[in-house]
């Protein structure tokens, strides 16, 4: 039988948790439908010299942070307190308002243990939407969250609850 410690199976995408440290200043758990955008890339700039035909340059352009999307069933207190009226805020166009908060998404393996997580900096909400009002649908309104930032962080988990 083999020693379960070595196997390295992939984590379900099901099990995870996200974080954000809102005005208070204390990081307030938040519940989520699901969770895209963890994703960035690194502009690439072909460069030719002069004289060489047979080859371009491959030369490190500025890395791209794509928006966090965030999903969740709308409730009847959603734009009251919820991520509709931090969307608000920032139309206001009052600075006291508009504020930038940080974050963290935790991917858990099935005992619910952190094995990794994202961390970004600077989140400002950059797009809001609910979904189509529809009658001939049975479905509940989800509400969807863009969030720009500064960038991410990846770190290993702590396999702690």
């Amino acid at each position: 039988m083999a020693d379960d410690k070595l196997r390295n199976d992939p984590l379900p995408v099901f099990c995870f948790k996200v974080h954000l440290l809102l005005k208070s200043g204390e990081p307030e758990a938040a519940f989520f439908k699901s969770v895209s955008g963890l994703k960035y890339e690194t502009e690439v700039i072909p460069f030719s010299e002069g004289g060489v035909n047979n080859s371009t340059w491959q030369l490190v352009g500025t890395t791209k942070w794509s928006n966090i999307v965030f999903k969740q069933g709308f409730t009847a207190g959603s734009g009251a307190t919820g991520l509709l009226k931090w969307r608000e805020d920032w139309l206001s166009g009052d600075p006291a308002r508009m504020s930038r908060i940080d974050g963290k998404i935790s991917q858990l393996n099935t005992a619910m243990e952190e094995t990794a997580c994202w961390s970004f900096t600077g989140g400002w909400p950059c797009k809001w939407e609910i979904s189509e009002f529809d009658a001939s649908k049975s479905e509940v309104a989800i509400e969807t969250l863009e969030i720009a930032h500064h960038g991410l962080t990846f770190m290993a988990g702590s396999g702690k609850k």
